[in-house]
């Protein structure tokens, strides 16, 4: 096979790689479309002839050029807030059990931290960026990562630590969050499905609004008052939620918009075809839930 194949047809093998590679770096797809487009350039000039790990070769030109774009990203502080748009793979709809999530499920969630994790990461440096991301992500050397900073594999681990604290730092804020709005939708659900209008006081904000029609705590208690029997605790786009199935279908999906532990707004959407791209994680049910199926 000629050079030219050969660096071809290794390209495109690992092209979906180094846009993922590009991506977390950079946080946006339109820069990620352009450093791997650069990648390409650089190494379409390359003598192949030493290369003996075409996917690691590959991936350390792209975290080069990811480098020097982040670096002169920050030489223009006006352009930085452009730089941020939380672009994750959007997910594919459908419905699964809890029981049923597996790693996939786990780094749809570790994505819904979306704008928060992207702002983390575009405090960190561009060095301690890109040690993070190569070493904790795509499981790159710390040798090799100091190959692309120019630091020994001491230094790099060092970056890749720091990074990781705050990171760490932010998605124990944002978990712990969604853990107690899940509390507090669920507390919401128990209380509507046992009639208990104290219950549901409790868990409203005395200005909650239900959009549409209902206006203060005490209206929107007593319309869900012995309601939503029949809706699951679910996340909906790793978002705790409410959702009312019929035949297994999910018709109804109910938000809750949760503010120092109380519920300030619920939205109901009906949208058969807004509802089909959710994806939607269903919860255990709770003993009602289970007698009435």
């Amino acid at each position: 096979m000629a050079e030219d194949d050969w660096l071809n047809a290794r390209f495109a093998e690992h092209q979906r790689h180094l846009q993922a590679v590009a991506y977390r770096m950079l946080g946006s797809r339109s820069e990620a479309e352009d450093a791997v487009q650069e990648a390409w350039a650089r190494v379409s000039r390359a003598d192949t002839g030493q290369v003996e790990n075409p996917g690691g070769w590959l991936t350390t030109v792209v975290a080069r050029v990811c480098l020097n774009m982040m670096e002169a990203r920050r030489s223009r502080p006006e352009d930085a807030a452009g730089a941020l748009p939380p672009e994750p793979a959007a997910p594919q709809g459908g419905v699964r059990p809890v029981g049923q999530a597996g790693p996939e499920d786990q780094a749809l969630l570790a994505d819904s931290v979306g704008v928060a994790l992207m702002v983390v990461l575009d405090t960190l440096t561009p060095a301690e960026r890109l040690a993070f991301v190569l070493h904790d992500i795509f499981a790159v050397s710390f040798g090799e990562i100091g190959r692309v900073i120019d630091r020994s594999p001491a230094a790099a681990r060092q970056l890749a630590s720091r990074a990781r604290r705050r990171v760490q730092g932010a998605a124990e804020a944002s978990d712990a969050a969604r853990s107690a709005k899940r509390e507090v939708v669920a507390a919401f659900l128990a209380a509507a499905r046992g009639d208990d209008f104290q219950g549901l006081l409790d868990v409203l904000d005395p200005d909650a609004v239900a959009v549409g029609e209902l206006h203060g705590a005490e209206a929107v208690a007593s319309f869900f008052a012995g309601r939503a029997r029949a809706a699951h605790l679910a996340l909906v786009d790793g978002e705790p939620a409410a959702v009312w199935f019929h035949h297994g279908v999910p018709k109804a999906v109910i938000a809750f918009t949760v503010e120092d532990g109380r519920i300030t707004r619920i939205a109901t959407d009906t949208d058969a075809d807004r509802l089909r791209a959710l994806d939607i994680i269903v919860l255990p049910p709770g003993r009602k839930n289970r007698d009435e199926r």
